[in-house]
């Protein structure tokens, strides 16, 4: 069974072009992120932005395997707004993602249906300007042996195209790699049956 180890994002943040509807204009904004930390700067800063906006409606996605995702409406009718701009991060098919779609009213009121187009419009168009792109589900495992056996180590590295992410080489060696998930298992047992190394998982 082959194992499911990429997936998609954005490479760099992105700002979609301005839509317009009775007066209201929609602007959106999309975002790579790690972690929770991130949005809310990224929302303090758009909130600062465009602090004469009406409503900051976003929605994000986060994980590559178990995903954890939120919608806010800021103020507009439930589901009018968050939920539109998911469905956009769904059907783009990205993760580890944050869209921000800002609201300046323009004193006539669009009711359900408008919203969730216009929210909804404003999420596709920042998708639309971003680069997507695939990257790897990784595995990180720490190795530990003595210097002499640095050289052979490090040819089973490269010869299985295992990233270093950290390395200490003293008398003692230690190196922390990232490894494919694919490809993990088989890494894992290499140095597992490769006497006098500790392999362990991170």
């Amino acid at each position: 069974m082959e194992i499911k180890d990429t997936y998609r994002t954005i490479s760099k943040p992105s700002i979609g072009d301005l839509f317009k509807d009775k007066n209201s204009k929609f602007c959106g904004y999309a975002y790579p992120i790690h972690n929770e930390i991130e949005i809310k700067n990224y929302l303090t800063n758009l909130k600062k932005e465009h602090h004469t906006a009406r409503h900051w409606c976003y929605a994000y996605k986060l994980g590559t395997e178990k995903f954890v995702y939120r919608v806010n409406d800021d103020g507009e009718p439930n589901n009018s707004a968050g939920m539109p701009i998911y469905g956009q991060i769904q059907s783009f098919e990205i993760t580890n993602v944050l869209v921000v779609v800002i609201r300046y009213f323009g004193g006539v009121k669009l009711g359900v249906g408008g919203l969730i187009n216009a929210y909804r419009t404003g999420a596709q168009f920042a998708l639309e300007s971003a680069t997507i792109i695939e990257k790897t589900i990784n595995q990180s495992f720490s190795l530990k042996f003595e210097y002499k056996n640095l050289s052979k180590i490090l040819r089973i590295l490269k010869e299985n195209q295992v990233e270093i992410s950290k390395q200490n080489l003293e008398v003692d060696c230690l190196l922390e790699i990232s490894v494919r998930k694919s490809n993990a298992s088989k890494v894992f047992e290499l140095f597992k049956n490769f006497y006098g190394v500790d392999i362990r998982g991170l």
